[in-house]
């Protein structure tokens, strides 16, 4: 016997939330009728489901098994039932766009901004690039990633929000500040680079599902370049895990690192650091949003597409 709907509603919210208290809090059950719904399923599917963890309810391997179906297919019915006339300024719809450090610097903060003007009840949940990234969005457990996209398959769309400068970052107290750029003088200055994805998983993501997002913000082998043709080497001095913590260090040492200008400005204009043109030729980096095609044919999805996209045009 197949479980009914709402108990699949109340399976995939759990499989989110991984809380019976915040389950209940978005379903607007008490946390006694979501312990009932979970125990009817358990029954029905004999299976646990949950088992109580450290960090919450854990699921079993059934229940991520279960997972993409479940919210694939409560996603799509949603859909379906959705009221034609989709409103903003009532909506309560939880919207989830995966980004990494620089988009939830940048474009998180007015985009968050804009949604509580038109849309005051909805909500806008951020999470990390995670290196399921496609499994989320084909399975509408995620609606968008923003991300510089290499390739993807035709299923997905991909549409360019920003092209991005890249500029070398120094403290202010940095020998570099405040002097013309010089090839030679940011060679000899010990850097900091940002971590790089291992090159295996970036390849088992293009073999296995067709979707290859770039690693860091690398400039793609400029600076390398001019530094070969000039007889020149660097000298990485420390390896971050993400750009805000790069430029962290680098405010409060002498070392330089490369970082995307939007977010190089937001720290400078809090002090502490100064921007350095690249000396040589540095091609912008494309961030884009990329989410499932048929997607559209949502009226939110369709809705909250326009405005990361209006709120993209004004950064």
């Amino acid at each position: 016997m197949l479980p009914d709907l709402n108990l699949l509603r109340v399976l995939d919210v759990m499989l989110e939330e991984r809380s019976v208290t915040r389950a209940g809090a978005r379903l607007g059950l008490s946390q006694s009728a979501v312990s009932h719904a979970l125990n009817r399923l358990r029954h029905q599917l004999n299976d646990e489901l949950f088992v109580r963890g450290p960090s919450g309810m854990q699921p079993t391997a059934r229940a991520l098994d279960l997972a993409a179906g479940v919210h694939a297919a409560m996603s799509q019915l949603q859909a379906t039932l959705a009221p034609a006339d989709f409103d903003p300024a009532t909506t309560t719809r939880r919207f989830t766009v995966m980004v990494g450090a620089y988009a939830a610097s940048v474009l998180a903060p007015p985009l968050m901004q804009r949604l509580a003007e038109v849309a005051p009840v909805a909500e806008l949940s951020f999470s990390d690039h995670p290196t399921e990234v496609v499994d989320l969005l084909d399975a509408r457990q995620a609606d968008f990633t923003v991300a510089s996209v290499v390739s993807a398959p035709s299923r997905f769309a991909y549409e360019r929000l920003i092209a991005e400068e890249l500029t070398w970052v120094v403290s202010i107290d940095s020998p570099l500040a405040g002097r013309p750029a010089d090839l030679g003088a940011l060679a000899e200055t010990p850097q900091i680079v940002v971590a790089r994805r291992p090159a295996g998983l970036m390849d088992e993501r293009a073999n296995r599902r067709g979707v290859v997002l770039r690693a860091s913000w690398e400039d793609g082998g400029a600076f390398d370049a001019a530094l070969a043709a000039a007889g020149l080497t660097r000298r990485v001095a420390v390896t971050m895990p993400d750009t805000n913590s790069a430029l962290a260090v680098a405010r409060r040492s002498h070392l330089a690192t490369l970082a995307p200008r939007r977010l190089a400005l937001a720290w400078a204009q809090a002090g502490g650091l100064a921007l350095i043109e690249p000396p040589y030729p540095s091609p912008p980096v494309e961030i884009g949003l990329m989410y499932l095609k048929e997607r559209l044919q949502e009226p939110p999805i369709a809705w909250m597409r326009g405005l990361i996209r209006e709120v993209a045009q004004d950064l």
